[in-house]
């Protein structure tokens, strides 16, 4: 099976939401700072409790904050 990798818009979105900081998403979704950290860098895939919660705290869809790839094939992850 072909490794997958998780992005995300996490950092684009703290930006474009008045700057909030990693302190501030952490507060709001329930997790930690490093936990946030982490997650911008791609180093950590979260669960689907903390992704829907993130999304949610920016008005978006999973989609829209985190993509899935496996290595070498489509950006939506599809398959069979």
């Amino acid at each position: 099976m072909a490794k997958a990798e998780i992005r995300n818009q996490i950092r684009r979105l703290r930006f474009e939401h008045g700057e909030m900081t990693q302190q501030e998403l952490a507060a709001r979704v329930g997790c930690t700072r490093q936990t946030i950290i982490l997650l911008e860098k791609g180093r950590y895939a979260p669960s689907l409790a903390l992704a829907f919660r993130v999304a949610r705290t920016f008005g978006a869809t999973l989609e829209d904050v985190f993509q899935y790839q496996e290595a070498g094939g489509p950006a939506d992850g599809g398959g069979s």
